[in-house]
């Protein structure tokens, strides 16, 4: 439903740039291979940056989604509804075999909510004041079960390692058409030219957005799986009853864009944006939800 890329992949991508741009400045595309002798070589560096700036993307996440909100992290409760907030998110937890989340409130007029953290274990959970207003409590019971589904499923580890992948083979393919591009079309014969460097640029750039395709096409899975996990947690009904809230309410986000994609609602696209949706159309999620027999 995002149009967006989200705080997880528009970090990622900044960083890979980032590290790219360390790698070339220090010769170590020299180092890595000889194009065409040594490939193996050069993967192997590849995969030492793709994943670092991966891994680095995800270790930044809980700090850049409290930065990025402005949330209020609930470390002592000051009402009712804060103290109900805790006590739902620890029941849960617990029956999802990881340690207390951390759990926060930000202004935000939407139904919204959002989990990230670098562990199972070290986790974040936080929701919209519009959600506390728009909401039952059997509904939002629902929809904090679905982020910490989320959490308990290891998502965001999994979408590291994924997102990991498809940084080395971006970085690989980059480098091996900037060389063919830097020999054949620009002539440098003999170690590599501006040329090259600007190529591989360019070439990350535009091999990391089809990329993206892949990383979104997991991301709208892992929601229909957190579903299924939120009604095992919540209950069916109830978590059918936050979905269609969720759909008769859906509005333009008011997340930042570094972390829309994290939200459990969000915007429709149309034609190939679709690819690049990080969550699928609410009525999808709710037909799969009523249609499973497993729950």
């Amino acid at each position: 439903m995002f149009t967006r890329i989200g705080l997880f992949l528009a970090t990622n991508i900044a960083i890979l740039l980032l590290v790219s741009l360390i790698f070339n400045v220090l010769g170590l595309d020299l180092r890595a291979a000889q194009y065409g002798t040594d490939l193996g070589g050069l993967l192997l560096m590849c995969a030492v940056f793709g994943f670092a700036g991966s891994f680095i993307s995800l270790a930044l996440s809980k700090w850049m989604a409290k930065r990025a909100t402005g949330m209020m992290v609930i470390t002592q409760p000051r009402n009712e509804i804060e103290q109900w907030l805790l006590n739902t998110v620890q029941k849960q937890a617990d029956k999802a075999g990881i340690k207390m989340p951390e759990v926060g409130i930000y202004e935000g007029p939407e139904i919204n909510a959002f989990a990230t953290g670098m562990t199972r274990n070290s986790s974040l959970v936080a929701v919209s004041s519009g959600l506390l207003r728009g909401m039952t409590r059997d509904e939002a019971e629902a929809v904090l079960a679905h982020e910490v589904s989320h959490i308990g499923n290891g998502d965001m580890v999994t979408l590291t390692l994924i997102q990991g992948v498809v940084n080395t083979f971006v970085m690989f393919f980059a480098r091996i058409v900037g060389n063919i591009i830097d020999k054949a079309v620009l002539g440098n014969r003999e170690g590599h030219g501006l040329g090259y460097y600007a190529v591989v640029f360019v070439l990350e750039i535009v091999f990391g957005l089809f990329a993206s395709i892949i990383v979104m096409y997991f991301s709208r899975w892992r929601e229909f799986r957190a579903d299924a996990g939120g009604a095992s947690l919540a209950g069916k009904q109830k978590m059918v009853a936050a979905l269609e809230r969720l759909a008769a309410n859906q509005s333009q986000s008011t997340l930042p864009t570094q972390i829309a994609a994290f939200g459990i609602t969000g915007n429709l696209a149309q034609g190939l944006k679709k690819l690049f949706m990080s969550h699928p159309p609410l009525a999808d999620r709710i037909a799969a939800l009523k249609n499973s027999s497993s729950i």
